[in-house]
């Protein structure tokens, strides 16, 4: 089985999407988890989180850490 890091957590659907489709566009795979909720503004929200691959934790923070060009 394989292990999972978290490299980003997102109180927002869609900017976990955009950060997991960069790292992905990278060459390391990545995926979403967690669901917002229908009402975010509430509080209740659980995060959503970015996860990689353990052994792709470090170049995953690499890219999402690097200025945008």
């Amino acid at each position: 089985m394989e292990d999972f890091k978290t490299v980003a957590r997102f109180s927002e659907r869609m900017q976990a999407e955009i950060v997991a489709a960069m790292l992905r566009d990278n060459g390391i795979p990545a995926g979403v988890f967690g669901a917002d909720s229908s009402y975010p503004s509430m509080g209740y929200a659980s995060p959503i989180e970015v996860k990689v691959n353990a052994q792709d934790y470090e170049a995953a923070m690499e890219i999402i850490n690097s200025p945008a060009e």
